[in-house]
């Protein structure tokens, strides 16, 4: 079995842990919010938000010349505060959600794959991250 290294990204998002919840696990809002960059889009997210469901989020280059899905399997779901899942590839990711006094840090621990750098896949999840980060605390 592969060993991979891990990366981990994350945001302090000014939004109590029930809407950074609900923003992160609803199919619509992830549309929205479940891209790297504004010429990449996410078209359609599905999921069955409970442990053994599984997920999938179509992710495309708005002029249609690149995209893939990113699916897999929920593993642990714990509301408001914990989501760790695992990637069609068989990769680990999980998710924290820390609650502060007025925010909420997110932080995701993902093994890397072995086609694009470590600094690639770190700066492209961030990228995300921080792309949820602006849609949640700009919407209701």
């Amino acid at each position: 079995m592969a060993t991979h290294k891990t990366i981990t990204v994350e945001a302090i998002v000014n939004a109590p842990a029930e809407k950074v919840w609900k923003t992160w696990t609803t199919p619509d809002d992830i549309t929205k919010w479940n891209c790297p960059s504004p010429d990449w889009h996410s078209p359609k997210a599905e999921h069955e938000m409970k442990v053994g469901g599984k997920f999938n989020y179509r992710m495309e280059a708005k002029d249609g010349s690149a995209g893939f899905d990113f699916s897999g399997v929920f593993d642990v779901i714990i509301p408001n505060q914990y989501i760790e899942y695992t990637i069609g590839d068989g990769r680990k990711v999980k998710v924290n959600f820390t609650s502060g006094e007025n925010h909420t840090k997110v932080t995701e621990t993902f093994e890397a794959e072995n086609q694009n750098s470590v600094e690639m896949q770190k700066n492209g999840w961030q990228a995300i991250l921080d792309c949820f980060k602006n849609y949640t605390e700009n919407n209701n």
